[in-house]
């Protein structure tokens, strides 16, 4: 008897296209069908034990000491069905047609920071907040753009050509990337970044306090506003209330001094920025992300243990009790312990 294939047992072989014809069909489906099913399958995380579920909890507990231990577990379930939303909705912003998924803006705040300045151009950033790829798409639509773009192993050419539809040019993040970006700056048009994941290790970076948690940050945006003279302003979609019901645009500044001389000075101003915008609408920031898996020495690992709620509560009391006891983190931006 013949063995199996191999490529039966590939992950590649049968991911890829199960997730094309999924996203699809969730096309298809009206906006509020989709949230509800998103709000249901998050409900579920939430009801279940596993990684998102724990490592929400975490981030929530370091991030909003202020919450007692039910309000982080009663916020942590909010965020997750707000998860299910953002995942299932992308389907709809990358294959409806962009008209329609821009009439979805029903309202929009400090816009007017949006104006670019000839030969500088505008620095845009957009935190894993609400609907980022709408935001990416309605900051397209307002000129020349180019976004800063990670390649992914799967359904590559299906997130270039979403995102590329508005007419935005993008950037890959290498060293010829971030020459695009400059260039495009020197044009006076937008650069969009999404300014919170962690940088690798070997790239320009430090720590900076994030709701006053050590978090391995970026200088990029450092790098660029100060090479170019560009202002950076910040812009997220805030996704209203009811199944369907669309979407809220805010611009904010940024901190000036994410343009510091000074790299702790500068992250610390972008990771204020940050804050910010999370504080309009926390529920809807990316919280099951592993934003402080990169620390300095001397902290234990952030996302580990048991599944349960009483063990993350009790990872977060040992994370603090650490971090109580280390001292000057901030002096320090080596040591990153992945």
């Amino acid at each position: 008897m013949p063995k199996p294939s191999k490529a039966l047992f590939n992950t590649a072989t049968w991911l890829e296209p199960s997730a094309r014809l999924l996203m699809r069909l969730l096309a298809r489906l009206p906006l509020g069908l989709v949230h509800r099913l998103g709000a249901g399958i998050g409900w579920l995380l939430a009801w279940l034990p596993n990684r998102q579920r724990r490592n929400t909890l975490i981030n929530i507990s370091l991030c909003q000491p202020e919450l007692t231990a039910r309000a982080a577990v009663r916020q942590r379930n909010r965020c997750l069905r707000e998860f299910g939303k953002t995942y299932l909705e992308i389907a709809h912003l990358w294959q409806r047609p962009s008209a329609e998924v821009l009439s979805l803006v029903r309202d929009t705040r400090g816009t007017e920071g949006l104006r670019r300045q000839p030969g500088r151009g505008l620095i845009v950033l957009s935190p894993h907040l609400g609907a980022w790829e709408l935001a990416g798409l309605y900051l397209a639509a307002q000129g020349p753009t180019a976004i800063f773009y990670k390649p992914q192993k799967y359904l590559d050419d299906l997130i270039l050509a979403a995102r590329k539809r508005s007419g935005a040019t993008l950037a890959p993040i290498t060293a010829r990337g971030i020459r695009v970006l400059v260039q495009a700056l020197e044009r006076g048009d937008y650069v969009g970044i999404l300014p919170d994941q962690a940088p690798r290790a070997d790239k320009g970076a430090v720590f900076a306090p994030l709701f006053g948690i050590p978090a391995y940050s970026m200088l990029l945006v450092n790098r660029l506003a100060r090479k170019t003279g560009a202002p950076v302003v910040f812009l997220f979609a805030e996704r209203l209330k009811g199944a369907g019901a669309g979407y809220r645009i805010h611009c904010q500044p940024a901190p000036e001094a994410v343009a510091a001389a000074d790299d702790r000075v500068a992250a610390a101003a972008l990771n204020q920025g940050i804050e910010d915008c999370i504080r309009v609408c926390p529920e809807q920031y990316l919280w099951p992300y592993r934003r402080f898996r990169e620390r300095p020495a001397g902290l234990p690992k952030f996302y580990s243990g048991p599944l349960a709620d009483r063990a993350a509560l009790e990872q977060v009391a040992r994370i603090r009790e650490q971090l109580d006891q280390l001292q000057n983190w901030p002096q320090h931006s080596d040591g990153v312990v992945p």
